[in-house]
């Protein structure tokens, strides 16, 4: 019993020391700057998504129509802009970094009787065991991220082997000429938020995922609805 006691104390103890180091990876500072930006523009975050949310609404129902009624964790949920897409039946826990965003994601899902989980957390070092969930879903997330390999990979490391992310993100234009504006006013957008020139198809797969459909939804590419899949380990 001693000797069991011993290995269970030392196995907690490397646990605590890995996600003490993970931790310690992440530009904390940085995360601090977007979630205080992200905690100023809540109050008034649907009346600026306005109009562009009028033409993502449908590539919502689209991504949304492919996610089935499992357990599904939503990352960056903002103010529950997919709340009423998410599937019936489906067991919904949402995270957040912003806890003013989270607010108002609490009154969207008490408006829509959405019986979501709604927990504070970051993407890059999410608190849920490994295989939490069947699948994963993130809109408009990655873009975001400070570190978004490392927010894919801890997606990927709490959905099950074999399960799917959805993706609705706009990347950086494959076009080099239009590629090299959106590098210019990346600093100029990042004010607000969002990196507008991530490369989250090869970021997609630097956190080992493996990519299964790739949908040019709007602006030339810019906007793509991607399905990739947590590999089963060899």
């Amino acid at each position: 019993m001693r000797r069991r006691a011993r290995w269970r104390y030392t196995f907690q103890s490397m646990s605590c020391r890995l996600k003490a180091w993970g931790n310690f990876m992440i530009d904390q500072q940085a995360t601090e700057v977007r979630r205080k930006r992200y905690d100023r523009i809540a109050p008034f975050y649907d009346l600026m998504e306005l109009i562009n949310e009028r033409r993502m609404r449908p590539w919502r129902e689209k991504l949304w129509a492919q996610v089935p009624p499992v357990r599904v964790l939503e990352v960056g949920v903002g103010t529950g802009k997919n709340f009423e897409h998410h599937p019936k039946g489906a067991g919904m826990t949402g995270i957040d970094f912003s806890p003013r965003m989270l607010e108002h994601a609490r009154r969207h899902a008490a408006e829509l009787r959405d019986p979501i989980e709604l927990r504070q957390m970051d993407a890059q070092a999410i608190e849920f065991p490994d295989a939490s969930f069947d699948a994963a879903v993130a809109t408009c997330v990655f873009c975001s991220v400070p570190d978004p390999v490392q927010g894919l990979r801890e997606v990927k490391r709490v959905v099950k082997p074999g399960g799917r992310i959805f993706l609705m993100e706009h990347m950086r234009h494959s076009n080099p000429i239009i590629g090299a504006v959106m590098d210019v006013l990346t600093p100029l957008m990042r004010l607000m938020g969002p990196d507008i020139n991530r490369r989250t198809l090869d970021n997609i797969r630097a956190a080992g995922l493996e990519i299964e459909h790739v949908e040019d939804l709007g602006m030339g590419g810019i906007f793509k609805l991607t399905v990739a899949r947590v590999p089963h380990q060899n």
